[in-house]
């Protein structure tokens, strides 16, 4: 990171379950390392059932040096919260950390240098529990927010989703540059959801990302403000990203 230059990745890791059918939290790490962005969006990044906790172990997160999960001040919704004299002590009676990082399962990483001016975990109307994750930034002092998002399998709620989210940043008291990064659950180029982020937004479709096997979707995207400028993109196709989960990531560098 130099200047003002910031590489961001998106990434569903599908709560760390590879192709295998194994869960290897070290995997996701190794991915994550070798596509070496400054600033990550992930997706599925808790576990759906149980405790909801982080796929992968705070004792990985907090041991590993590259990058720091996002603190989003609010926890999943649990079965077991809801009971009387009993949500309180869910963690104590599982005898396991159930600690999310994530907001309906989306996390946002930053490097230990980059800081963390604000944080809002927005609710998505939808059928089903749906949400994503604003976060404003500080790097080499010019701030940006990043937003990370994972949108419904249904078109008229991804519409209704990248509005409430439009609506969301134009209601901060602070305008920065923003980009918008995650799994957009959208098969077509031409979608109504994305031809209505013109202008205020241009899509980085960096390319196939999906199935991670033989991709051929291009499901993955960035959506990026005025001010913004893409000096590259990319799929990160590694052997091992090809086996980690059923996305690819993919990456930016943008300079502001």
């Amino acid at each position: 990171m130099s200047g003002s230059t910031l590489t961001l990745a998106t990434y569903n890791m599908r709560k760390a379950v590879g192709l295998d059918r194994r869960r290897d939290p070290d995997r996701i790490l190794r991915v994550l390392e070798e596509v070496g962005a400054d600033v990550i969006a992930l997706q599925e990044a808790d576990r759906r059932t149980g405790g909801r906790a982080s796929a992968v172990p705070h004792e990985l997160w907090e041991g590993h040096a590259h990058w720091l999960p996002v603190p989003l001040g609010v926890k999943n919704r649990r079965a077991l919260d809801r009971l009387p004299k009993v949500g309180a002590r869910v963690d104590e009676w599982l005898k396991v950390d159930t600690r999310n990082i994530g907001w309906h399962g989306n996390a946002i990483l930053v490097r230990p240098s980059v800081g963390v001016i604000d944080v809002v975990a927005l609710e998505l109307p939808t059928l089903e529990p749906r949400g994503a994750v604003l976060v404003e930034l500080l790097v080499r002092d010019r701030p940006i927010r990043v937003v990370g998002l994972h949108l419904d399998l249904s078109g008229l709620w991804r519409r209704r989703q990248l509005k409430a989210i439009c609506e969301a940043v134009k209601a901060r008291p602070q305008a920065m540059p923003t980009v918008m990064m995650g799994d957009t659950n959208e098969w077509r180029a031409t979608a109504a959801c994305l031809r209505d982020l013109e202008p205020d937004y241009r899509i980085v479709a960096p390319g196939p990302s999906f199935h991670a096997r033989r991709p051929m979707a291009v499901l993955d995207r960035l959506f990026v403000s005025d001010g913004i400028t893409v000096e590259a993109a990319g799929v990160h196709g590694s052997e091992l990203a090809r086996v980690a989960s059923d996305h690819l990531p993919v990456w930016a560098r943008i300079g502001w």
